[in-house]
This record gives C-alpha cells, sequence and structure tokens, in this order.
C-alpha cells in the first residue's frame, strides 16, 4: 500500500481541577444535597467521565486525563452534571472549546465559566455541497436564471440515544422576501450519508430578466441571498432532532462556474446567553497537540542525528542534549526522546552519559539526583513507560484493596473527625504500610530488565564519583525507585492507571501518609543519623517508631542490590498475568448469522497479558476465555456493517469477535491494547474482511463463501521487543516542532559557543549563556549547524505537504460557514 502523505495525530492531557459555585444560577442551592460530575467530550461524543463527587457547590475533582483523539472534531467540551441516588443525571453547565482556540490555553490552569446546555448548539460534522448558478432557455424562448444545488453527502454527524442517526437535510434558498425550502430523502442508520440530490431554484424574477439577452448576476441580488442547509435526525412519531447547519452566501458564485467545497456544520446562532457567571466556574488544565506526520523518510536525517547522541562526547554537544538545554519546558523534550532512543535500543547508553554528567555538577553526596534536570526527567519517563505492568503487578492488589475498604487512617491529632480513635488509625495505617513495604521489597523479580540494567549503571557512578560514601551506591538508586517511581504511584494510583479515578479526600490523605512513610522506609541517607530525623511532624516521628527500623533496612538493602545487581536479568521464569484493559462494551454473540439488535448484549470485557475474556458483569465467572495466543489480528470494523459506530473485531481461527466500544477513544484504546498484546503471535492475518458474513455473503466483497482470506490488508505492527508501541516518525515530528518553537534559544546557544570559542572562555555574556551546559563549543557548535540544516529541509517538505492539504473546502479543510 502506498505510504500516506501525511497523518494527522491529536492527543489530549490535562487536569478537570475543581468547580467553584456551580449550579447557583439555578434559582436554589439544590447542589448542596447531591454531587456532580464531569464528562469530557469530543462534539457530542462522550470520552471520559469523573465518578461522582461529594455534596458540594465548589467540588475538588483532581482528575488527570490523557487520550489520542483518533478522528477530527469541531469542539472539545466539558458538562458538569448533578446526580443524586434517585435522580437521573441533570445537566447543570458545560465548558465548550472551539478546536482552533485550544492553543491559546494549552499547558496552564485557567477559570471557565460555565455555559448553559443547549441542544441547537451541540454539533458535529461537515456537508459537502455542490453550488452553480447557470441559465435555462424556456419553451417561450426568454432566459430564466436559477440555481443549482447538490448536496452530495456528510460525514461524522453524532449518534443519537447511542445509535447512528436516521438523517435528512433541508435546503433553503433565503431572501429579504423568500424562503424556499427543499428536502433530501431520510438515510437510516449512518453517520456518514450519501444523499446525492439536487435542487432548482429561480434566484430573480422571470418578469425583471425579460428583456436581457443574457443573465447577469447582479451584486445587489447576490448580497442578499444564501442558502441554508440544515441536517436533522427524523424523530419519525417523536420530534425531529437537529443537528446542525450550514450558510452560504450567494457572493461566492460566478455564472456557470461550479463551486464544490466542504462546510463544517455549525450551531444555530439564536438564542440569547446568560450571564457568563450565573452556572458557576471550572478549573481546567488542557494541553492539545496535534502532529502532521510525513512519510518516514522524511525524517532520516533528524533521526539520525537523535540517534547519534550517546555516541558524541561530550554528552552536551549531543542533539538530544541540547533539544532538553533550549526547550522552554524540559518534560515535554524528554519524553519523545526517550521514545525514540528507546525503540532503537539506544537509551541506555544515554541515560549513563546523562547521568555521568549530572553527578560531575553534584558536590554532595546526601543531594544526589534531587533536582529537576535533563537526567531525572529521562529516567523518570522511562520508568513510567516500561515499569507500567510492574507497578500494576506490585502495587495495585494492595491499593485496591486501601481505596475500596476505606478504613480510616488518620493521625495528625488536629485533623481527627469526631468519634475517630487514634490508635485504632494508626494501627490500621501500619498494616497498610507494612503491605506496600512487603509488596515492593519483594517484588525485585518483576523489575524489567531495561530499569535493572539502568540501576546499575546509577550505581556503579555513584559510587566512582563519592569512593569514599559506601553509601550513595544505594541512594543513587533509591532516589529513584522509591521516591520518584513507587511513593509517587501510591499518591497518585490515578495518574499510573492503578484505579481509574482521582480518590476520595480521606482516601487520599491515607496514600499521602502511606507515601510519605515509605518514601523514609526506602530512602538511604548517606548520613549516620537516624531517619527519625527527617520527618518534621511528631505524630509522623511516634508512627515510624513502630517499625523496626534496623530490619526495614536490610530489607530495602536487599532490594537494591536485587534490582541492580551485576547479573543482567533476563525474562525468565513465568511471567505474572497483568490486566492491561477492562470495561463494559457490548459484544455481538458469536456463531448468529442474522443482523439485529439482540445479537448485541452488554460485557465485562478484560484483557491480561495471557487471555482476552468476556463476563456477564464485573468480577463474574467467564463466560468465555481466549489465550492471547490464539489471536490472529485485530481491525477496526466498519460501521455500516451492523449500523453501529466504535467497532472492532478480534480476528480468531474460528470465527471473529465482534465488540462496540462505549466511544471513539475506547475503541482505538481497545484496538491497540490487543494489537500490541499480540503483535508477535505465530500465524498472525496479512489480510481480513472489514465487514461481516451475514445473509449468506461478506458485506465487504460479496463473496459468498465464508471461509475466503480477506479483502483487505491488515494493518501492520512493529515488531518490537519492548512493552510500549513506539511510533519514531511521530516522535521525530515532535522533536521537530519543539526544536522549531525554540529556535531562539539555538541561537543564543549557538552565539555562546562562537563567543567562548573566540574568546576562549565565557566573558561578558556569562549570566545570559548561563542557562546551557557547554562543554566543548566546537562541538556543541558544530551539532546545532546539523540540527539548523535538518530543521530547514524538514521544514521545506511540511510546506510542500500543506500546499496539497491546506485548501479551504477541502475534506482535510472544511469551510466554517456563516452563521446567523
Amino acid at each position: 500500500m502506498e505510504e500516506p502523505r501525511v497523518r494527522v495525530l491529536q492527543s489530549l492531557r490535562g487536569k478537570i481541577c475543581e468547580g467553584k459555585n456551580v449550579g447557583c444560577g439555578s434559582g436554589s442551592n439544590r447542589l448542596r444535597d447531591v454531587g456532580t460530575f464531569c464528562t469530557i467530550s469530543l462534539d457530542q461524543e462522550e470520552v471520559f467521565r469523573t465518578k461522582v463527587y461529594e455534596k458540594s457547590l465548589s467540588p475538588f475533582y483532581g482528575e488527570d486525563f490523557y487520550f489520542e483523539i483518533p478522528r477530527p472534531f469541531q469542539c472539545l467540551s466539558f458538562h458538569v452534571y448533578a446526580k443524586s441516588v434517585f435522580q437521573r443525571e441533570q445537566p447543570v453547565g458545560k465548558v465548550s472549546i472551539r478546536k482552533d482556540d485550544l492553543c491559546k490555553y494549552s499547558g496552564k490552569e485557567h477559570w471557565f465559566a460555565l455555559q448553559p446546555v443547549d441542544p441547537n448548539s451541540e454539533v458535529q460534522g461537515k456537508v459537502h455541497l455542490e453550488m452553480k448558478l447557470n441559465e435555462l432557455i424556456t419553451d417561450n424562448g426568454p432566459v430564466s436564471p436559477r440555481l443549482q444545488v447538490r448536496i452530495i453527502e456528510c460525514q461524522g454527524l453524532p449518534l443519537i440515544s447511542g445509535q447512528n442517526c436516521d438523517s435528512f437535510a433541508t435546503v433553503t434558498l433565503i431572501g429579504p422576501a423568500r424562503s424556499d425550502q427543499r428536502k433530501t430523502k431520510v438515510k437510516k442508520k449512518t453517520s456518514d450519508p450519501h444523499f446525492e440530490e439536487t435542487f432548482y431554484f429561480e434566484v430573480s424574477r422571470s418578469s425583471s430578466n425579460a428583456k436581457k439577452s443574457h443573465f447577469q448576476v447582479e451584486d445587489e441580488d447576490i448580497e442578499k441571498l444564501e442558502i441554508k442547509v440544515e441536517l436533522w435526525n427524523n424523530g419519525n412519531l417523536a420530534q425531529d432532532v437537529f443537528l446542525g447547519e450550514t450558510r452560504v452566501s450567494l457572493k461566492v458564485l460566478r455564472n456557470d462556474v461550479v463551486h464544490k467545497a466542504w462546510y463544517l456544520l455549525q450551531p444555530r446562532g439564536n438564542g440569547t446567553k446568560p450571564k457568563p457567571d450565573d452556572l458557576g466556574s471550572l478549573r481546567l488544565n488542557v494541553t492539545y497537540t496535534e502532529d502532521n506526520v510525513l512519510p518516514s523518510s522524511c525524517y532520516f536525517p533528524l533521526r539520525n542525528l537523535l540517534l547519534k547522541s550517546p555516541d558524541v562526547q561530550p554528552i552536551s554537544a549531543s542533539a538530544a542534549h541540547i533539544l532538553g538545554d533550549v526547550c522552554r519546558d524540559r518534560s515535554e523534550a524528554s519524553l519523545p526522546v526517550v521514545r525514540l532512543l528507546l525503540h532503537h535500543n539506544r537509551l541506555l547508553p544515554f541515560l549513563t552519559s546523562i547521568a555521568a554528567l549530572e553527578l560531575d555538577n553534584t558536590q554532595e553526596a546526601n543531594t544526589i539526583f534531587r533536582g529537576n534536570s535533563l537526567a531525572t526527567r529521562c529516567i523518570d519517563d522511562m520508568m513510567k513507560m516500561v515499569g507500567r505492568n510492574y507497578l500494576t503487578v506490585t502495587l495495585k492488589p494492595v491499593l485496591d484493596e486501601i481505596c475500596e475498604s476505606n478504613k480510616t487512617c488518620e493521625i495528625d491529632p488536629v485533623k481527627l473527625k469526631e468519634g475517630d480513635n487514634v490508635e485504632v488509625n494508626k494501627e490500621n495505617l501500619q498494616v497498610y504500610v507494612q503491605k506496600v513495604f512487603s509488596s515492593i521489597t519483594q517484588s525485585s523479580a518483576s523489575c524489567p530488565p531495561l530499569m535493572c540494567d539502568v540501576f546499575r549503571a546509577l550505581r556503579q557512578l555513584a559510587s566512582d564519583r563519592f569512593p569514599g560514601d559506601p553509601h550513595v551506591q544505594y541512594s543513587a538508586v533509591s532516589s529513584f525507585v522509591f521516591l520518584r517511581f513507587f511513593a509517587v504511584a501510591v499518591l497518585s494510583p490515578h495518574t499510573f492507571q492503578l484505579r481509574p479515578h482521582h480518590p476520595d479526600p480521606d482516601v487520599s490523605r491515607t496514600l499521602t501518609l502511606i507515601s510519605k512513610t515509605i518514601q523514609t522506609l526506602g530512602s538511604w541517607s548517606s548520613l549516620s543519623k537516624s531517619k527519625l530525623s527527617s520527618f518534621k511532624e511528631s505524630y509522623m516521628y511516634d508512627f515510624f517508631k513502630l517499625f523496626l527500623e534496623d530490619q526495614c533496612i536490610e530489607k530495602v538493602k536487599k532490594f537494591l542490590d536485587d534490582i541492580s545487581s551485576n547479573m543482567s536479568k533476563g525474562t525468565c521464569g513465568v511471567e505474572d498475568s497483568v490486566v492491561l484493559k477492562e470495561g463494559e462494551v457490548h459484544k455481538r454473540a458469536q456463531g448468529k448469522k442474522r443482523l439485529g439488535k439482540k445479537n448485541f448484549k452488554k460485557r465485562w470485557l478484560r484483557v491480561t497479558n495471557r487471555e482476552l475474556s468476556y463476563h456477564k458483569h464485573k468480577g463474574k465467572d467467564a463466560l468465555c476465555v481466549i489465550p492471547v495466543k490464539n489471536i490472529l489480528g485485530v481491525e477496526k470494523l466498519d460501521e455500516n456493517t451492523f449500523n453501529r459506530k466504535n467497532m472492532f473485531q478480534v480476528l480468531l481461527s474460528e470465527r471473529p469477535l465482534y465488540v462496540q466500544a462505549g466511544n471513539c477513544v475506547e475503541a482505538s484504546e481497545w484496538i491497540e491494547v490487543l494489537s500490541q498484546v499480540s503483535r508477535c503471535n505465530p500465524g498472525r492475518l496479512s489480510n481480513f474482511h472489514p465487514s461481516a458474513y451475514v445473509t449468506g455473503m461478506w458485506l465487504c466483497c460479496k463473496e459468498t463463501t465464508e471461509n475466503l482470506p480477506g479483502c483487505r490488508p491488515c494493518t501492520t505492527s512493529t515488531l518490537a521487543n519492548i512493552q510500549p508501541e513506539i511510533d519514531c516518525d511521530r516522535e521525530t515530528e515532535r522533536i521537530f516542532s519543539l526544536f522549531s518553537a525554540s529556535l531562539p534559544r539555538l541561537q543564543k546557544m549557538e552565539d555562546a559557543c562562537a563567543s567562548m570559542s573566540v574568546y576562549l572562555g565565557q566573558q561578558k555574556e556569562q549570566e545570559e549563556y548561563s542557562a546551557f551546559i557547554i562543554q566543548d563549543p566546537k562541538e556543541t557548535f558544530r551539532t546545532i549547524k546539523e540540527i539548523r540544516e535538518v530543521l530547514e529541509e524538514l521544514k521545506a517538505q511540511h510546506a510542500d505537504t500543506e500546499a496539497l492539504t491546506d485548501q479551504p473546502g477541502t475534506i482535510e479543510n472544511p469551510i466554517v460557514g456563516k452563521t446567523s
């Protein structure tokens, strides 16, 4: 298959922080007695939901989110709903941000006023129109002008009550004293209806043109006329539902010239908006990222320059290190670099070199790896990527127990509630800490090989840098594995996908106390004084005395020895079963040959690194278990097959398993997880059928033989011997974007290198250049020149691509139509 010219890849991350005075403008304090929750929607499709939070007009949500956006969208919305035990979900208000405006808010927290939820403003999709002004010779001879409007198709209409809509369109010519309307046929059960209907309108009265031999469009006529196209869902016996509209002024037309373009559907422009602060406000942190990824060959020069980084001497003169120096946000720079080097098995030497550079600048052993440097950021990112399953195996069972049992563990006398017994609370907390501590110190066999290799390198580097300190080899490792890995995961389990939501305030407080204790138990100070001295609070000092410190030190020492030993760990032994994803779906009954709603049932789908299973409900015994080794492929399913969106199929030797996910993000995540876990299976299919075999034939290719090989090539999967799937072209594009945004700082660094080379050291510009690490000005200058060259080449290739796809009215760049 031909490589696509450009891939547009979108992602969204951030946090739903808190609400303020939510629902106060409704005229009552009803929200004081009910809980609230938030959702995130792409246009009208919900893709994320928080849990229901406490009864408060100013609820604290604290929910982090991250997901890939698998389809085009116009608007990102955050809805607040009220929900009590006996009431249905009631919308309170929303925050809607147009896609084009997302860049204004990127990466920073903002308060947004809640707006009312108006069905007429909740639109998505686009419509393809063709319009033409022409002349018609009548039987009587005179010329009669008319407007020809062809409505071709729509794409991306919303789901109505979870199902594809029964859509139709109205086409109306609107003028000062006229409104001529036409209507298309209804297209059943599709979000991408093909209408292919043409309508004709007279654009001026025939009497006014009787004396003219040729029809000419007059400016004053055109100024007053427009075409309005409205999309509706046919309600049958119920009321029709408005789906969106677009308006096109006839000013865009010329005689006998066809105007053909895609238009985005818009909300209705009428209605008055209430005061912005009527419904309260919502504090959000939203970062939207869009990468226009070119074919792989375009990235060879920049990728090769980055992959050379571990070999560059000194490491500060490498392209990867320079990116970390010039990028505004070091955390943005570290992740794509780590992903790229990890995929190409070049990460370990790079991490070793930048860690050695940091240690050279560390003066005291007890401050080792405590800052937010490029080295600590990169190692953090590496642990989060390759250690995800390690965290799941080690911490998830005990964290589930802590969050679900919800025992009181407050030991601060100031924060005790009425009726609390501090001794009972202390005992509860001690049991939890012991369980977490034991889970960690007994988990060395599950530690990923790459983490062990990095820890071994850190241990050796620290010993070489501080040869007189026997403890520093342990503190170098514990500062990462305890302080930056396990303690952080205990504190925020939802951030590491160990829990689905941010914990309740009481549970969050318990996790904070556990995390603080674990940090201290796992720390390895080079000082001889007791760890008790690290606690400022007297209640924490008293609590820590319950642990036998010498025994804990021995367990930590053995654990750190095991995960940083000189023997390289292999993937030996039986791998623990790890739950990679689970959730509610609709599954089609296997073996059914006919279409119909009754063929679909709600099921709880669960995938581990060993098996795929589905259950009647969460926690129930499996109705069916499919070993992962039996999966021959995972592909999307055409929505027209069963008139359902967000469907995918798990290809098996007998017959496919057809599944409908809750939304487009969920479907994409299921496909990614299942593809990843089965990517190395023998016998994977090279072709598949994008539709199902029903009523005696394949709906896609119309073949009647059921066991016929597929009619479309399967999606290729990168067979890398690492857990995460990495799109190297996308990561290189991200690095290109970061370098491009950092050109002013790159120029300063280049100037600093030139100045230092000429004057043999930093002179009067020292303050301005002190933000950069420049050990070898000539080598650094040479690398910057290479970076500039590859950036210019990539920039030119992007410009060529944009010229092809950036024309307004194309399917990639639809026109934002006029609104009333």
